[in-house]
């Protein structure tokens, strides 16, 4: 028999199980998922009971941590301070990137307030350049309308 085009590889080769081996679990195909499956689960259950004994004893230290003391700032874990230990009257300080960060949006505030009120430099220019565009466009409206009225008027020439 022909082989076609590609040669086949001797691990390509695909084994089907009949539902009758299947039945009567004679198929050759290794059942491995369950097993792995089966093993993953005994590992969690192993973990869980690992940690419940781990609570119960005190904390076990690796290598030499346990015979020798270490005086390490770092190390120490932050203790966990409660609602009512907590000093309201203390003010924590601030960094100087936070400190110039707050400053600069109090003075973006202020700055548009300002313009709000129309009081800075760039506000000013700006109600300038509206008054001047309002007064363009009354004059352009104004201009329209008598040109209205003008063709209006020879219109009515024109019939009579």
């Amino acid at each position: 028999m022909g082989r076609g085009k590609f040669k086949a590889k001797p691990t390509g080769r695909r084994q089907f199980s009949t539902p009758e081996e299947l039945i009567a679990g004679t198929s050759s195909r290794p059942r491995t998922f369950r097993q792995e499956k089966a093993e993953v689960e005994e590992d969690e259950r192993s973990e869980e009971e690992s940690e419940e004994e781990s609570e119960e004893e005190p904390d076990k230290r690796k290598g030499t941590q346990g015979v020798i003391e270490i005086e390490n700032p770092n190390l120490n874990k932050a203790k966990m301070l409660k609602a009512r230990d907590v000093d309201i009257e203390k003010t924590t300080e601030l960094s100087r990137r936070e400190r110039e960060e707050i400053e600069k949006q109090k003075a973006h505030e202020r700055y548009m307030k300002l313009q709000e009120q129309g009081k800075t430099e760039q506000s000013k220019k700006d109600l300038e350049r509206l008054a001047l565009i309002r007064q363009q466009r009354a004059e352009a409206a104004k201009k329209r309308e008598e040109e209205k009225a003008a063709k209006e008027q020879k219109k009515a020439e024109a019939r009579k």
